[in-house]
């Protein structure tokens, strides 16, 4: 399964060169301050590693690059945000992959891990891919778990050290369910559309969603009290 293929869900942010006004520099959410009036970044048309990037100053003492647009939170869908970043000047910041996490409607979905794993940048020129998967499946390879959440504003952190200089290629967000549940395979796994399993939590609804797209296949219940 690949959403963006199949269904035409679009899942990629647009490019830094098609414009920096919907690249927040605070949370994501409509209101929030862009790049393009921050003063803190700027687009930088030729870079020997990235072609056009968008160059930060880290000035506070956690700097954010969020898309604005609302990438979807599907049930039973993998997506792997994935940044590829360098330090060009400054002090050297650790770098994550972020979001921020919505519910239907607008609200925040509280309660869920909204960082991935952090990698500290350590030489100038240095280009460094940084990755975390995000989906509603509590599951090992799940960076950051969504149950709870139908979009999110995507993107990148930077910490600690603050005055350095960063350039980062354009975001990229894949379907990258096949790593987990291969549309070959003969099961629907229930855990791939939110069941806990851990005798608390209601599943109703992750059962409904692996039945409804099951289309005859079996549906794998793994152990656990459901």
């Amino acid at each position: 399964m690949n959403k963006a293929i199949t269904d035409g869900v679009v899942l990629m942010p647009l490019p830094f060169a098609a414009g920096l006004g919907v690249w927040s520099s605070g949370d994501g959410t409509p209101g929030s301050d862009t790049y393009a009036i921050s003063g803190s970044g700027v687009f930088v048309s030729a870079d020997q590693d990235f072609g056009g990037c968008l160059e930060v100053l880290k000035d506070t003492a956690t700097s954010y690059v969020r898309y604005m647009g609302e990438t979807p939170v599907l049930s039973g869908c993998y997506l792997q945000v994935r940044a590829t970043v360098k330090a060009v000047a400054g002090p050297l910041p650790a770098v994550r992959i972020s979001g921020w996490a919505g519910k239907a409607g607008g609200s925040a979905a509280t309660g869920l891990t909204t960082v991935g794993p952090s990698t500290q940048l350590t030489t100038y020129g240095d280009v460094v891919e940084i990755t975390a998967i995000i989906a509603i499946a509590d599951k090992t390879g799940v960076d950051m778990v969504w149950d709870g959440a139908s979009y999110g504003h995507l993107g990148i952190d930077l910490t600690g050290a603050s005055g350095g200089l960063v350039r980062i290629d354009d975001i990229v967000v894949e379907d990258v369910t096949s790593y987990f549940a291969r549309d070959m395979m003969s099961v629907v796994d229930v855990r791939d559309y939110g069941a806990k399993g851990d005798g608390t939590t209601d599943d109703t609804a992750a059962f409904e969603a692996a039945d409804a797209v099951a289309n005859g296949r079996t549906i794998l219940v793994s152990e656990g009290s459901f």
